[in-house]
């Protein structure tokens, strides 16, 4: 009998200890904060608090999109982790934007960069592609992904035509919790059926998606977005995620941590608005 007690407090202690490192701080005020309180410096840095893993989609093995490579913390101990896919422009391949999935998962988030079906896909294309990567991480990805991911927190970005896309998947999937479109090129300019977070990032000097006929207006339409922001880069040309960038990154982390994982303690980096020589303008809808 006595021996038989043991184990229960042992096993009841094993359980309370395995609970204890994978709660939420006590003082968490989101279910989903992941990782130390945020600072300048480290919302800055090229990498996060968690260690990454890596893994190649072989374009045979995705259905509808062309493959990419998924990037995941490798820590289980705080949780699953919200998911982020993010789509290259017209002509350009994943490699173009590569920096930016080791960078997002360290802070704490699943990310498919994602190869389009054809290198000439339009936004409305890729914007389908986009929500088929996010099917494929939740049902088809492999278990170490799977195992780490929050079906209900997905999100999506992209760039040039990616980012039109990141419109037009905000646009068709409402149950999205955040949407980055990055120098957003796209014929349409009204996204008033638009119920996704939104933050649109353009260059001053873009001349391919030039911010005055495409990420204004596009901002601008977002009458029914729960919150929205534009950051415009200063003297920023239409190729300006493909190396990497700290003001984007930094915002960009900021605005996933807000509305994917419900993490205020990111608020401060984008209320009240950002000023630094690096940013040319700004507007949003200031998040609580």
């Amino acid at each position: 009998m006595l021996r038989r007690q043991s184990i229960a407090l042992l096993g009841a202690a094993a359980a309370l200890i395995a609970g204890l490192v994978a709660a939420p701080p006590a003082n968490a005020q989101s279910p989903y904060e992941r990782g130390p309180d945020p600072t300048e410096a480290s919302v800055s840095a090229s990498r996060g608090p968690f260690s990454t893993s890596q893994t190649t989609v072989s374009r045979l093995s995705a259905t509808g999109f062309g493959g990419g490579v998924i990037y995941y913390p490798n820590s289980t101990a705080e949780g699953t982790y919200g998911g982020i896919a993010i789509s290259p422009g017209f002509t350009a391949t994943w490699s173009s934007l590569d920096w930016l999935g080791p960078r997002l998962a360290s802070f704490g988030f699943v990310v498919i960069g994602i190869e389009t079906n054809t290198l000439l896909d339009q936004p409305a294309s890729r914007g389908q592609q986009l929500l088929a990567a996010l099917d494929y991480l939740t049902q088809r990805s492999p278990s170490a992904v799977r195992a780490r991911l929050d079906p209900s927190r997905l999100a999506v970005a992209g760039h040039s035509m990616g980012g039109g896309g990141t419109l037009e998947a905000a646009a068709s999937r409402p149950s999205l919790q955040a949407a980055i479109p990055i120098a957003p090129w796209n014929l349409d300019k009204t996204w008033t059926t638009v119920r996704v977070p939104t933050m649109i990032i353009g260059g001053e000097s873009d001349s391919i998606a030039p911010v005055a006929t495409h990420s204004i207006p596009f901002y601008t339409s977002l009458t029914s977005a729960p919150e929205k922001a534009y950051l415009e880069l200063n003297n920023a040309s239409h190729f300006f995620p493909q190396t990497p960038n700290t003001t984007m990154a930094k915002s960009m982390l900021s605005w996933m941590k807000r509305y994917i994982d419900d993490d205020t303690r990111y608020s401060q980096f984008l209320c009240p608005a950002p000023r630094s020589t690096a940013i040319s303008d700004y507007r949003d809808t200031c998040p609580a």
